[in-house]
């Protein structure tokens, strides 16, 4: 269960934290890019309580990253898919795996590997300028206001710069 809401905070980061609920529903939205699709899948994979594979998945539904289909109707059950928006957070779970392969790794080693399908290689995920490919960095990538930039809580970054 969340303790915190950030849907007040004027940040994008901090909203797509909103959507995305908790530590949970990252594994959820991993799993189903897996392949797993079925309410027991998740339970079994995860080890997660029924209750609160429910209320993740609803959430989840709400924000519009999976979506729920019936596929047995006595009882009701529910085969549940990415949508676009859940698909297009795939990249980043990705990308945070890379990075747990890299600084976090369990102790058997790394436990899963990402094939690049367009040219048949393995491939680490990095995160790339979309202008000209390079390698985004702290060192070589500098944040400055957006349209939407304001002064509001979440967005101190946002003032400091706006004031220089």
């Amino acid at each position: 269960m969340r303790n915190t809401s950030f849907a007040e905070m004027h940040c994008s980061l901090a909203q797509s934290l909103e959507v995305m609920g908790d530590w949970w529903s990252p594994l959820i939205l991993r799993d189903l890019y897996l392949g797993l699709d079925r309410f027991d899948q998740f339970v079994t994979d995860l080890g997660i309580s029924r209750n609160l594979l429910t209320d993740r998945l609803t959430t989840l539904i709400e924000a519009g990253l999976v979506a729920r289909t019936p596929y047995q109707e006595k009882p009701v059950r529910y085969a549940y898919s990415l949508t676009e928006p859940g698909r297009e957070l795939i990249p980043v779970l990705i990308a945070l795996t890379a990075w747990g392969d890299r600084w976090a790794t369990p102790p058997a080693g790394q436990p899963i590997r990402f094939t690049h399908t367009t040219c048949g290689k393995s491939t680490t995920p990095t995160i790339c300028c979309s202008e000209c490919g390079g390698q985004l960095t702290t060192a070589n990538t500098t944040p400055s206001p957006g349209p939407g930039g304001r002064t509001a809580p979440g967005t101190a970054l946002i003032a400091t710069v706006m004031q220089t």
